[in-house]
């Protein structure tokens, strides 16, 4: 992991104290949190409140104000861990960036310190008819004296069944101005958006699991009803609509970095599970290892662990210089990771073979886990169609 600076905040713990950390939290319980589909709360709240789930958040918010490098290899190692406890870590992450990123100062103040001290969030993008195609968002949020009220439904958001806190993304409504001691923008003609910050104990929220997903069972996914919801006109981000893909697609470039790093851990864990039981499985008379097309399985995930790592560096990089190139470097780097992600775990399950094809096992776990990294945050179709136009926009 990278090195932290020298003049780090004094609730920073190095990368090795980190990693050494969230390794003795998880120990050998990943299996049967994926089993019993749920990661304990107390848990949860212990990693949030040492500033664990969201580690980019600038220091004064109480958070370790890491770089996206240094955030990178530390959610890698999380997800070599445990794909659930990383998705949760990347929806808290993007709830935290959304908040820091359109919020007022006086927002920023309130939200961040309660998702580095125990608090728990998640950000709902997605509905039935509005999944890559954000556009067709129906959620609304109208604006009634000094309150919004929200109404709409929201599917699989990660985390949302531990959430304490709701970053909603909407169609904005009604015209007129928000005033919320920070933003003062006027409101959107119903084309723009909102994000809103929402408590998930407000009345008129919903919140119910989805059932039996395929991977990261443990993550919290669930769908969410919004009926009426009334919150104050203050926790409207920024206090003022904005266009609906600056909106969202800033706030999902985190989560794609996020995922693109996780996709790094579930390959390091399928190349360790892999080489340890091609070491030591003998088959003929010799180790697994030696038979010369199991050796190339062997080569071929060493490959896609170091493609997808240096994809994320080279993206984290652009997001620290604040490169132009950040965006694509992103999208680069979500696809690769994913794909590669999703090839490399199936093929530990095939070097493990038998002893890797029963639910529980870390190769099974991960090739259920990846499998859905390419479908979030931007499938891979997506992310195709991304960088296509972006090759056709650099060739004018």
């Amino acid at each position: 992991m990278t090195e932290a600076p020298t003049d780090a905040p004094p609730n920073r713990p190095s990368p090795e104290e980190a990693a050494a950390a969230v390794t003795a939290l998880v120990g050998d319980e990943a299996d049967a949190w994926d089993r019993a589909g749920l990661l304990p709360v107390g848990l949860l709240r212990e990693l949030g409140a040492a500033g664990r789930l969201c580690p980019q958040v600038p220091a004064e918010y109480g958070g370790w104000g890491l770089s996206s490098a240094a955030a990178g290899e530390f959610t890698a190692h999380v997800g070599s861990l445990c794909s659930s406890l990383r998705s949760v870590m990347t929806s808290q992450g993007m709830a935290a960036w959304t908040i820091e990123r359109f919020g007022s100062a006086g927002q920023r103040g309130e939200f961040l310190p309660r998702l580095t001290g125990g608090g728990l969030a998640a950000a709902g993008f997605s509905e039935r008819g509005a999944g890559s195609d954000l556009s067709a968002m129906t959620t609304r949020v109208r604006r009634d004296g000094d309150t919004v009220v929200l109404d709409g439904h929201k599917v699989w958001v990660t985390a949302a069944h531990y959430a304490d806190l709701l970053v909603v993304f909407g169609r904005y409504e009604d015209g007129g101005k928000y005033e919320d001691g920070g933003g003062n923008g006027d409101g959107g003609d119903g084309d723009e958006a909102v994000a809103v910050v929402v408590p998930a104990d407000t009345p008129g929220v919903r919140v119910t699991r989805v059932a039996d997903p395929l991977g990261c069972r443990a993550a919290g996914h669930a769908d969410i009803a919004l009926d009426g919801v009334r919150v104050p006109a203050a926790h409207v981000l920024g206090g003022s609509s904005l266009p609906l893909p600056l909106l969202v697609t800033t706030a999902l470039a985190y989560g794609r970095m996020s995922v693109a790093w996780g996709c790094v851990g579930i390959l390091r864990g399928c190349l360790t599970a892999a080489a340890r039981h091609a070491a030591t499985r003998e088959q003929f008379g010799v180790p697994l290892g030696e038979h010369q097309l199991v050796a190339r399985h062997l080569a071929e995930l060493f490959v896609a662990e170091q493609t997808a790592a240096r994809a994320c560096e080279h993206a984290s990089r652009c997001w620290d210089d604040g490169s132009p190139e950040q965006v694509v470097a992103t999208v680069l780097a979500k696809h690769v990771s994913a794909g590669s992600a999703a090839r490399g775990a199936a093929t530990a399950v095939q070097v493990l073979a038998s002893a890797g094809a029963r639910d529980g096992h870390v190769v099974a776990r991960a090739h259920r886990d990846a499998k859905l990294m390419e479908i979030i945050e931007g499938s891979n179709e997506m992310c195709q169609l991304m960088l296509a136009r972006h090759v056709l926009g650099s060739s004018v």
